[in-house]
């Protein structure tokens, strides 16, 4: 691919001489790995001397770098158009390889035109399954459920009955989708189970990462919004409403009935307790625990709180040692004034 049509894929300008245009990429590579003939990105200038560095024979870049003298395209977002590049060069549509004669297709299953079930993949009674969508073997799809149009549900996916995903959407390896609400009622010495007869609704363009599991409802649903991304091994409880585009990273934890709005950003192993709402656009740091609702903010620390008041508190723990020792001191000096003070009476 030349340079010059790398550019009208990403809407860039080609800065360079004209033969710049007519130079081949042949691949694409981060800054510090990409090799002669492949096109990398710099995403800012404090990574002009990592540029300097690379063996990359072209770069995507923000604005003219000067001092780089090698060919360039200058665009909005270079970090974008390098997930283009990457998208263009290495992504592949799934081919189409129709239902396996391996596959499990339960009685009134319909399946859509130009879809893929590969070997050993279960698809339960009354299922429907979108136009052009890869069920990947190992993968079970219970009663009822729907799922849309070009999906890619991956290896020893569980989706429980009565789920419902839109189009485009993902689901990595080992999730389970739609299992039991963590819900009991302590009575006559015992938990009692709450029948959880809700269900799962997950909205186009969505994507789930490995091993996370979303909860069904107790009644109603459980949803996750357009565009949301979770990363691997998060827990979505039930009755949680998550908005559109938000970002849920690995191995944080959210609580039943909780809502999250639309854009919010939920750090790694983050602790959300239930019933709590957090306003759209909000940003959680890793780690941090929320036991009661946010205005849209930035939030950090156990229980969270505004990320100024984090900053002074984490400066304060720091020096916790020394003022332990400091107070130790004057302890001992009160002390010995004290009993100066009693042996001159």
């Amino acid at each position: 691919m030349t340079l010059k049509q790398i550019a009208e894929l990403v809407s860039g300008e080609l800065i360079g001489s004209p033969e710049a245009g007519e130079l081949i990429i042949n691949g694409v590579s981060g800054i510090s790995d990409a090799k002669d003939g492949e096109i990398t990105f710099v995403s800012g200038a404090k990574f002009t001397s990592k540029a300097l560095d690379s063996a990359a024979s072209a770069f995507l870049v923000s604005e003219h770098l000067a001092e780089l003298k090698r060919p360039q395209i200058a665009v909005k977002n270079p970090q974008l158009a390098f997930a283009i590049m990457l998208r263009h060069f290495y992504v592949k549509p799934h081919p189409v390889m129709g239902v396996s004669e391996k596959a499990h297709i339960a009685a009134g299953v319909r399946i859509g035109k130009d879809t893929t079930i590969y070997p050993f993949a279960y698809i339960d009674e009354g299922s429907v399954v979108g136009e052009r969508t890869v069920i990947y073997p190992g993968a079970y799809i219970g009663k009822g459920s729907i799922i849309g149009d070009d999906c890619v549900i991956y290896p020893n996916v569980t989706v429980y009955n009565g789920v419902t995903l839109g189009s485009r959407v993902i689901l990595h390896a080992g999730s389970v989708i739609g299992a039991d609400g963590f819900g009991y009622i302590w009575a006559d010495g015992r938990h009692n189970k709450i029948p959880q007869v809700g269900g799962v609704v997950i909205d186009d363009d969505a994507e789930i990462g490995a091993n996370v599991s979303i909860d069904r409802a107790t009644t109603g649903s459980t949803f996750i919004g357009r565009g949301t991304k979770i990363d691997n091994m998060v827990q979505v409880a039930h009755n949680v409403k998550i908005g559109a585009h938000a970002i849920i990273v690995a191995q944080a934890g959210i609580a039943g009935s909780c809502k999250l709005g639309d854009g919010v950003v939920i750090g790694g192993q983050a602790a959300i307790a239930d019933h709590v709402n957090i306003e759209a656009g909000t940003m959680l740091g890793s780690k941090s625990g929320v036991i009661s609702d946010l205005k849209r903010g930035v939030y950090f620390g156990t229980p969270a709180m505004g990320h100024r008041e984090w900053l002074k508190s984490s400066a304060i723990f720091q020096k916790l040692p020394d003022m332990k020792k400091h107070i130790q001191q004057l302890e001992a000096r009160l002390a010995a004034l004290e009993e100066q003070k009693d042996k001159g009476k």
